[in-house]
């Protein structure tokens, strides 16, 4: 079984610091019981770090497989320091979970390197449904709220990159 991954979190004086601070939250619809756990783990990462909750946008899209453009579009605005895209994706019995989960990520990395503005990975890929609800705020954590700590935590370093400090 997977663990909880490591916490980091970021102080709210670090975000403060960092001057006007916008993130986003792009969710996929598919599996939206489940994915709107995610979305108020996320929200709740950003509200405890210390991020006004009109600083913080939800965006949501149809499907995993529609993360990346959305998320692409957002970072190319130039509104956001980070961006934490929350989904699930559920085993089913064809290969499309490999396709929409493979895609999901790839796509998300793309958008994060090609425009330089953080863009975290909080899809769940599950094999069954229980497994999903246990990585969205059960026993394995909150995969949306880790998605958000790590967007935090990286817009936290892309600013001391740009200032020298890292």
């Amino acid at each position: 079984m997977a663990g909880r991954a490591p916490h980091r979190r970021v102080p709210a004086r670090a975000v403060r610091r960092t001057g006007a601070a916008r993130f986003a939250v792009v969710a996929a619809r598919f599996n939206e019981r489940i994915t709107k756990r995610l979305v108020d783990g996320a929200v709740h990462a950003f509200a405890a770090a210390g991020v006004r909750s009109s600083d913080v946008e939800v965006h949501w899209v149809p499907g995993s497989f529609e993360l990346p453009q959305a998320a692409g579009h957002l970072a190319r605005s130039g509104r956001y320091r980070a961006i934490a895209c929350v989904g699930v994706v559920i085993r089913g019995q064809t290969p499309h979970f490999e396709h929409v989960a493979r895609e999901a990520a790839t796509g998300i990395r793309e958008v994060a390197l090609a425009t330089g503005v953080p863009v975290t990975f909080g899809v769940i890929t599950a094999l069954n449904e229980e497994q999903a609800w246990d990585r969205a705020g059960g026993d394995v954590g909150n995969r949306g709220e880790e998605a958000a700590e790590a967007a935090l935590e990286m817009a936290e370093f892309v600013v001391k990159v740009r200032r020298g400090q890292a």
